[in-house]
């Protein structure tokens, strides 16, 4: 066990905050236990109270502790996608507070793959007699661009100190994109399973475990993270665009004085003549590998004092549910 993940999950037992490494992005962590430090992620990110939070267990933690009940569909997705980017939504056991679901009955539970996040988890609950959990949602600013690395957290935070947050270490996130979500709260209902935010999991791979398809949100689903239509956003304004159309809006960006960036599929299709001070960035034709380096795209482009941000968008095939899904959200933020 080394020091730092020591002294990290010391941090989460004295109702501190801890940025860690996932598959997925960074979360920000507290204890899912202690209202008090929830509350300090609520209020470090500026979230609405309302928005629930994603409890993280370690390999092998006792769900009943956590959820009322878990049916038998819940077990067949753990037994094939944990630990991984999949959170199941569970009807919330009495014991655990309200404050991490956003007041409602339900709960968001995962058991992330990163392995400093495992060891850290592990750990935890270790020094809370063996049932501790971390919340943690992205550890960014609520609505704006989930980090990928401990670099990313750093700059998001600088009011934060190294008294109120600690930064674990652990590369690049290896997913890119948060986490499946699927709830299975309702299932004594006759409700579900429902996938309710698309990822790196796709629906046709969580409906060949479950041997049927899997439901579309619907209006009585519980709130989730990441579900608002606006989300995922970058401070410069961001458009979606086809390729046809990108040579018509470089023109006009042009003839206004603006300089825009175009994160686009293959080479360039315009000259250095025709691009000027404007800018191509060449994205990847792999839905997985696009998905990993979406957000430090948008972070990097989001630095580069453009007018917009004009992205190319990616084939309406289920590979790029979860990619359109985070383009689309981030695209909103800036459609009026």
């Amino acid at each position: 066990m080394s020091s730092d993940i020591e002294r990290a999950a010391q941090r989460l037992l004295e109702g501190g905050l801890v940025a860690f490494p996932t598959e997925t992005v960074y979360g920000l962590g507290a204890d899912a236990e202690n209202a008090a430090a929830v509350d300090r992620i609520y209020a470090a990110k500026g979230r609405p109270s309302n928005h629930p939070v994603i409890v993280h267990v370690a390999p092998g933690a006792d769900l009943s502790y956590w959820a009322d009940s878990v049916p038998d569909e819940a077990r067949a997705l753990i037994d094939a996608f944990w630990p991984g980017p999949l959170t199941l939504i569970l009807p919330r056991a009495p014991n655990i507070p309200s404050r991490v679901s956003g007041g409602q009955d339900s709960i968001g539970l995962r058991c992330p793959s990163h392995p400093i996040a495992q060891d850290l988890l592990q750990r935890f609950a270790e020094l809370k007699g063996g049932h501790g959990g971390v919340a943690a949602p992205s550890a960014n600013k609520f609505g704006q661009v989930s980090p990928t690395r401990a670099e990313h957290v750093r700059r998001e935070f600088p009011e934060l100190d190294e008294s109120g947050l600690l930064v674990l270490e652990g590369g690049a996130s290896e997913v890119g994109i948060e986490s499946t979500i699927v709830d299975v709260s309702r299932i004594a209902q006759g409700i579900g399973p429902v996938l309710l935010r698309p990822g790196h999991i796709t629906a046709e791979a969580l409906s060949k475990v479950l041997g049927r398809p899997i439901s579309r949100p619907d209006n009585a689903a519980p709130r989730v993270s990441g579900s608002l239509k606006a989300h995922y956003a970058p401070h410069t304004p961001l458009m979606l665009a086809d390729r046809v159309q990108l040579g018509s809006i470089l023109d006009t960006a042009r003839g206004h004085g603006e300089v825009i960036a175009i994160a686009g599929f293959e080479p360039a299709p315009f000259t250095s003549d025709q691009l000027g001070a404007c800018v191509w960035h060449r994205c990847a034709s792999d839905s997985n590998a696009y998905a990993r380096a979406l957000y430090a795209m948008l972070r990097e482009l989001d630095e580069g004092s453009f007018n917009r941000i004009v992205v190319e968008r990616p084939p309406a095939t289920p590979a790029w549910q979860a990619v359109n899904d985070r383009l689309g959200r981030a695209a909103a933020a800036f459609s009026g």
